[in-house]
């Protein structure tokens, strides 16, 4: 006979948690599974990661959810492993092979390649994407076997680094480290220098190694977390205002701050600033805003039992 499962008691919980992602887990599942360890009662992610991709996922929990859309625009960097001379059916080794053929190429051929994906590109959205199309996920077309027309976008390669040839190996590969603008399909490039390189290529490993402000150094893993106790998971949390890197800061006192949590504007000798985080005294974000003509402009805010909660948790 089993044992009754025991009723997780959730409470609230505010803060972001940068988790190395594990290979083989959905960014979703990896989310529930914190919000679980953490006991946290809302919960959300900056942006998903692939099953087959592991590194930095920050996920958001509580109030930071409110700020968790402005990490979308944010550039990553990446380190990846394409395999040359195999094409497949998604651009990774999840797919069927679709195409062989022998890597003739040679290292200063692979170089200039590499230098022409550098800058601006413009790349086809692949099929096994999250990627809508009249309210349905491309990788739900390609899983029916279908196939549906894609605009090319264009995207930004800062800078696109060779870590690893191994032209002449039995399996030939290169390894790269990317750092790119938002909307990037790595899958998708690797598949495309392949191409340049008259040889084909796919995806067989992909590593987050930074996203926005976010280093993979700073992340804690899950296994990690499972075997902490509970006041050291929450310790791993990083406070709001991470999330909102190069903002200006504002810092009201108690009369002015409780009308800007109210949504009125607030004037005061500030410089214009389109990105703004606001501060209470003591020390907590009461939301962000914009200054036009020195007026404070609110915009994400806080809720007043939000700031109570966070303030209760730094005493």
């Amino acid at each position: 006979m089993t044992a009754p499962r025991t009723r997780v008691v959730r409470r609230p919980v505010h803060g972001v948690l940068l988790l190395d992602k594990p290979l083989g887990l959905s960014s979703n599942n990896a989310l529930q599974k914190c919000k679980w360890l953490l006991r946290a009662e809302k919960a959300g992610h900056t942006g998903t990661l692939d099953p087959l991709a592991t590194g930095v996922l920050p996920l958001c929990f509580g109030a930071a959810t409110k700020f968790s859309q402005l990490h979308l625009d944010a550039d990553k960097t990446y380190e990846t492993t394409v395999r040359l001379g195999v094409r497949t059916s998604t651009a990774d080794a999840e797919g069927d092979v679709i195409d062989t053929r022998p890597v003739r190429c040679t290292l200063g051929q692979l170089v200039q390649v590499l230098d022409s994906f550098t800058g601006l590109v413009r790349q086809v959205p692949p099929m096994h994407s999250a990627l809508k199309r009249d309210g349905k996920a491309l990788y739900e077309y390609a899983r029916d076997g279908e196939t549906v027309e894609r605009e090319a976008r264009e995207v930004t390669i800062h800078s696109l680094e060779l870590l690893e040839a191994g032209l002449q190996a039995e399996a030939p590969f290169v390894r790269l480290r990317v750092h790119c603008s938002k909307g990037t399909y790595i899958r998708t490039l690797g598949e495309d220098i392949g191409e340049a390189l008259g040889c084909g290529g796919h995806l067989t490993a992909l590593r987050r190694t930074a996203t926005g402000p976010f280093d993979v150094t700073q992340c804690v893993t899950l296994q990690a977390l499972e075997a902490m106790a509970e006041p050291e998971r929450l310790a791993r949390l990083l406070p709001l205002e991470a999330l909102l890197p190069g903002h200006e800061s504002v810092t009201l006192d108690g009369d002015n701050a409780g009308r800007f949590l109210s949504g009125l504007r607030r004037r005061g000798d500030w410089r214009d600033s389109e990105q703004v985080a606001v501060f209470g005294t003591p020390r907590t974000l009461l939301g962000t805003a914009h200054v036009k003509a020195g007026e404070l402009i609110p915009g994400r805010l806080l809720s007043p039992p939000e700031i109570q909660q966070i303030l209760e948790t730094q005493k």
